[in-house]
């Protein structure tokens, strides 16, 4: 391997540079060959540059090479990228292999010189920048003091190249220091604000009023780009500083200044822009790069600053209106333009600073009124209908562009908008703007109202294409306000008479119409459609999603509106019965015709909300083993692509499939099982994309399986890793093992269950109250379910460590309530499988603390007066009492620890009494939580996962396998098997026999009257 001699070393931690011709030459030759396009000689070039990565002296020689401009532009590119990539692994200085303080001074010193601030490539001059930016992240301005002076040095140069290259670099640095979010850091970067604010200011006027200049005068091209470049550098600074530099930017007086000239600085770039458009391409897109920056300074300072933002509310809205709902603005603008600008609008109309309560004495901030008032200045009545109106007929309408992308896509048209497009999208920011207007409801009601009664007034022709797009644009709109039109719309009336026959239009064009009702339905079935109009509606929506010649994008609004009609509050299950195997036929059909992954996916997820909802009902008929048996073909396709997130809409319907089954098909198991080794392994890259939906579907596999097979019992192997990487999956992770448990308990808990338990047991210390009790219930089931003879312990054997932890954790007895509570319960479980294995534990939990003296005795005692202390705080009533059945069990062991804490335990188990006892009609008690034979216990067994997730829908529903195996593991549980009056009776009767009449009765008269009086009640003393 190369030992870097780039530093000679002299004396003690002193280094002089001294180069050596060969290890340079190496280097350039590794880089030259790297940017080869034979892969067989980049492939050892790129290996060898990641080797020396680590070496010291590497970055220095890095340094050099992209400092020549001499060497040819790929390997200087490639040096820059190499040195970018090292500074993000190694400049910390607690990474490993980290780049020594000698060298980064060095290269920080090197990175200001005249070669990096007159490097005449653009691209590699950017990329300098980025790489100095993150290293100023890293070191400004603790460990680099001069950088700011040095570039703002340079940005004084006389030579426009220097000027240029200093100002990008600049830009960059500014760029990173502004993102640190520490206090710390963000005083550091308002005070550097404070320093270059008004030069950058300055700077920035000088260079937009030459560029400006010199597009009105007709200046060559290449002397506009120089000063529009250099101005919206400085532009983009501004905006950083202006936006993270100041706690109140409306108190400096510069940067109101320069927040006064932004909207005039955006209308004399508009009219410049109109002047370039026969200049070539550049200027002008740099052009509207300068506009939608100037754009970008006000929504900035909107979100940040709200109150510095005041002054701006009424010119800002001025402005936006004007160009965006006039006829002489909009021949100036540009799409990207008009989304700022309706998006500062939306940003004013949504600050929750400029609105005022209702009552005069809850406003808190003068300038909210000030700022409310401002808003209704602008927004009167006129203004806001014109608003609307423009945005309805002239934004909403589909457009050329459109109506192509449909014809030529329509799976890709149809596929709507998500997350925060409207910031970027002309179409959904419309929209989005369009409800945020509707806060003028009052206003705009009426005024949609009118317009979609002008629709009735005359028969639309199926070839007026100009009409419908008109309608179609109306009824967005009516869709999109329906929350807001409640009282003004009668949907059933409107369905009833209009919308439905509309559906029934053939005509192409009216597919636009066809598409917008599905949509209308959708949106209006949560809001005002009565419970008797849904058959008719789902009736409607399976119409055209049924339709072999239907347009895709019709069918697959229709089938997003079938979900928003099932996914309501107001959904009723035996209503859609009679619909349920029509629409998964129909889903089915659209999942295999669709092409588009992400159809596919949005296709599954409308399954996935079918299943979900109707449960068994839906599993009736051939349709839905059609479309499992279907599901093998499309992973592979998804898999195939390369689309995970199909992938893992495919596994989530898998689920929903499988609980509505209520079994997995022989022929699709092995199928199943093999994707649950593939998805949750954590060895496969697409795991991180799979693992959730994979355990899901883990589970349901477990628990619609009658008994475990091999392959079953193989997969469990994947859970230890899984648990070992992060807690993050502890819960589902954990009913993955309480299902193994109660389906196979020897075979799991001896191998891959025993591993996981050791693992959880070692993960407790870390684990906040909800994993410890998540932990703690599988525990006790692991010693709930039963065992053959030959292996009978083998539960208490899995939990033992987890068990002497309990009682370290008792003996501390400050744990919450719940904690508390599930330990005592597991100790006492362990008690009545057996006396012995408790005191051993006790004995081995001993060992080693200081405190008790390593004495059994001493650690016992407290664990007892824990116990018999804090017991009340058991609230559930079976753990209540399974804590008391266990300290009945200690009585009889004749322990003398015990027998000191008698009337303390005699007091504890009268409580219990009396909690569970209940009187018959008859006068004689009962234990109230004894299940009578035959029946099911009074409450399910606590803590098993997938309990409350089954149970099917409908009256015939069948419970799953593994709520059968929970129900009778229920049945045998303490609480429910065993009579605690009989048990403690028999107790008491041993125990006098053991120590002798006189002794029982002192025993009994250590305990007060009052609890000797209550337990009498139920046994004869």
């Amino acid at each position: 391997m190369i030992i870097f001699l780039y530093y000679n070393y002299i004396g003690e931690k002193h280094y002089t540079k001294a180069m050596d011709p060969n290890i340079y030459a190496l280097v350039l030759d590794t880089l030259n060959r790297a940017t080869s396009q034979d892969t067989e000689v980049l492939k050892p070039a790129e290996k060898k540059l990641q080797e020396w990565e680590i070496e010291p002296g590497f970055y220095s020689v890095l340094l050099d090479v992209l400092s020549n401009h001499s060497i040819d532009i790929n390997v200087r590119w490639l040096a820059v990228m190499c040195f970018k990539n090292g500074v993000d692994r190694y400049w910390r200085r607690n990474a490993p292999n980290a780049i020594t303080d000698e060298e980064k001074q060095k290269l920080r010193q090197g990175l200001l010189t005249t070669s990096i601030f007159s490097e005449p490539v653009a691209q590699i001059a950017t990329q300098q920048a980025v790489l100095i930016s993150k290293i100023a992240r890293f070191d400004c301005p603790a460990s680099w003091p001069n950088l700011v002076p040095e570039l703002l040095g340079a940005l004084k140069a006389p030579q426009p190249l220097v000027q240029h290259r200093s100002l990008l670099i600049f830009h960059h640095v500014v760029k990173a220091l502004a993102s640190k979010r520490l206090l710390v850091d963000r005083k550091t970067f308002q005070e550097l604000t404070n320093t270059v604010y008004s030069f950058i200011l300055n700077l920035w006027h000088e260079n937009t009023e030459i560029f400006l200049r010199n597009i009105q005068e007709g200046a060559a091209t290449e002397l506009i780009t120089e000063h529009l470049e250099k101005a919206l550098l400085c532009l983009r600074i501004l905006r950083k500083l202006t936006v993270f530099g100041f706690k109140k930017a409306h108190e400096s007086q510069d940067a109101v200044a320069f927040l006064n000239v932004v909207f005039d600085r955006a209308k004399t770039s508009l009219e410049c822009r109109k002047l370039l458009k026969g200049r070539g391409i550049y200027p002008l897109e740099l052009c509207e790069k300068f506009i939608i920056h100037l754009t970008k300074v006000a929504l900035g300072v909107l979100s940040f600053h709200p109150f510095s933002y005041v002054p701006l509310i009424r010119p800002s809205l001025e402005f936006a209106i004007y160009y965006c709902f006039t006829e002489q603005g909009m021949a100036l603008i540009y799409e990207r333009f008009t989304i700022q600008c309706l998006n500062i609008v939306k940003g004013i109309l949504q600050c929750v600073e400029y609105k005022i309560p209702k009552e005069v004495d809850q406003i808190k901030e003068p300038l909210s009124v000030q700022a409310h008032q401002a808003k209704m200045a602008v927004l009167d009545t006129n203004t806001v209908c014109h608003m609307c109106r423009h945005l309805v007929t002239h934004y909403f309408p589909l457009n050329a562009d459109d109506l192509a992308l449909w014809d030529a896509e329509p799976e890709s048209f149809a596929t709507d908008e998500a997350g925060e497009s409207w910031k970027y999208t002309l179409r959904p920011c419309t929209e989005a703007l369009f409800m945020e207007l509707f806060q003028f409801r009052v206003i705009l009601a009426p005024e949609l109202v009118r317009m979609l009664a002008s629709l009735q007034e005359t028969q639309i022709a199926p070839d007026d294409l100009p009409a419908i797009l008109k309608k179609d644009a109306i009824y967005n709109a009516v869709g999109l306000a329906a929350f807001d039109l409640y009282d003004d719309v009668a949907f059933d009336e409107w369905f009833t008479n209009v919308l439905s026959q509309e559906l029934k239009i053939k005509d192409n064009n009216y597919r636009i119409i066809r598409r917008r009702v599905c949509q209308l339905i959708g949106q209006w079935c949560g809001v005002r459609a009565s419970q008797s109009l849904r058959p008719a509606i789902y009736a409607a929506l399976l119409e055209p999603l049924s339709r072999a010649d239907e347009d895709a994008a019709v069918k697959l609004a229709a089938a997003e509106a079938l979900r928003s009609t099932i996914d309501d509050f107001n959904f009723d299950v035996e209503q859609f019965a009679p619909y349920a195997p029509h629409a998964i036929a129909a889903l089915y059909e659209l999942l295999v015709e669709s092409e588009e992954c992400d159809t596919k996916m949005h296709v599954l997820h409308v399954v996935s909300y079918v299943m979900e909802r109707m449960g068994s009902l839906a599993s009736r008929g051939d349709p839905t083993h059609a479309l499992f048996a279907y599901l093998p073909q499309l992973w592979e396709h998804a898999a195939h692509a390369h689309h995970n997130m199909l992938r893992a809409a495919a596994l989530s319907a898998v689920v929903h499939l499988l609980k509505a089954l209520g079994e997995c098909s022989p022929n699709i198991r092995p199928w199943i099982l093999s994707v649950v080794n593939e998805s949750t392994k954590l060895t496969e890259p697409a795991h991180v994309y799979l693992l959730e939906d994979a355990l899901e579907l883990w589970l349901a596999i477990l628990e619609t399986s009658q008994a475990a097979d091999p392959a079953t019992l193989q997969l469990a192997d994947n859970l230890f890793p899984i648990l070992e990487q992060s807690s993050e999956y502890l819960k589902i992770v954990v009913y993955i093992m309480q299902a193994y448990t109660l389906l196979c308990p020897e075979e799991f808990l001896s191998g891959a269950g025993g591993k996981c338990m050791a693992l959880l047991e070692d993960m407790l210390s870390d684990m906040r109250t909800e994993g410890v009790i998540t932990v703690l219930k599988m525990a006790e089931i692991c010693i709930s379910v039963q065992f053959p003879e030959r292996n009978l312990f083998l539960g208490v054997k899995v939990i033992w460590p987890i068990l002497i932890r309990v009682i370290h954790f008792l003996l501390e007895g400050d744990d919450l309530p719940m904690v508390l509570s599930v330990q005592l319960c597991l100790v006492s479980r362990v008690i009545l499988l057996s006396t012995d294995l408790f005191y051993k534990a006790v004995q081995e939990a001993s060992v080693g603390l200081v405190e008790y003296d390593s004495d059994p005795a001493k650690v016992l005692n407290r664990v007892l007066h824990v116990w018999t202390e804090k017991m009340n705080l058991v609230t559930q009533v079976e753990r209540w009492k399974v804590v008391g059945l266990g300290l009945a069990a200690l009585l009889t062991t004749q322990n003398a620890t015990v027998l000191q804490r008698f009337s303390a335990i005699l007091l504890n188990l009268t409580e219990v009494l009396n909690d569970v006892m209940r009187t018959e009609e008859n006068g004689a008690y009962v234990d109230g939580l004894l299940a009578p034979p035959g029946s099911r216990p009074a409450s399910p067994l606590e803590g098993l996962g997938g309990a409350a997730r089954w149970g099917g829908v409908g009256a015939n529903a069948s419970p799953s396998p593994h709520e059968v195996r929970r129900k009778r593991l229920a049945l045998h549980h303490p609480a429910h098997s065993i009579d605690l009056r009989a048990v403690t009776h028999h107790q008491l009767e041993t125990l006098k026999s053991q120590v002798g009449a006189e002794t029982f009765e002192r025993l009994l008269q250590s305990t007060d009257a009052e609890t000797l009086k209550q337990i009498r009640e139920y046994i004869p003393l």
